[in-house]
């Protein structure tokens, strides 16, 4: 039996495995298509993060899904520069960005918004403590969860977060709920708080 018969017979066959193998190589197909989209528009196999926390809310809420642009391809604009030039990004000034936190890989990304720029050896904050290296000050936009900034926390403790450490920043607007359907199977039941 050649290629060519193998082929006819699975496209023409009721058999419940000729259907799941068709299923299965045109959902193969499609998931191809949008990866190699993403990576050619955005920089990202896998351009879309779903929210696991509500440190960005209200802008930003639990199970909502974001599109990320590749830090390599995006200016990321802190809320410090966004003031000045009135540029704003999920209804505040300056950038979300998605990064790893202390620059671990395999970390849980942490998904907040870029406050300003810190040189090494200036105060990263008002008063604060000077930078050990130059980086991104970074805060949650939910003023109760996070009054501070995550370098005065346990998020980023003292440390700035350094542009390789960027995944990339947040484009477009959110979908919401939809990032359940992630969460829920990997045990985060937070979409139901």
């Amino acid at each position: 039996m050649g290629l060519k018969n193998i082929v006819k017979f699975y496209k023409e066959s009721d058999s419940f495995w000729a259907g799941l193998l068709r299923d299965f190589l045109f959902v193969l197909v499609v998931v191809i298509i949008f990866a190699s989209f993403s990576k050619i528009a955005l920089g990202l196999y896998t351009p879309m993060v779903a929210v696991e926390s509500g440190s960005m809310i209200p802008h930003i809420q639990i199970g909502d899904i974001i599109f990320i642009e590749s830090a390599q391809r995006a200016e990321i604009i802190t809320q410090e520069a966004g003031k000045k030039m009135d540029y704003s990004s999920f209804s505040e000034y300056g950038d979300v960005i998605l990064f790893k936190p202390q620059g671990k890989e395999g970390a849980t990304p942490i998904i907040h918004r870029a406050m300003h720029y810190v040189e090494k050896g200036n105060p990263m904050w008002t008063n604060g403590p000077p930078a050990p290296y130059a980086g991104y000050i970074t805060k949650g936009d939910n003023s109760k969860t996070n009054a501070a900034y995550d370098q005065q926390g346990s998020i980023s403790y003292l440390q700035p977060v350094k542009k390789e450490w960027v995944i990339g920043k947040a484009i477009f607007t959110r979908i919401p709920v939809l990032g359940c359907i992630s969460l829920i199977p990997r045990g985060n039941l937070a979409c139901f708080k």
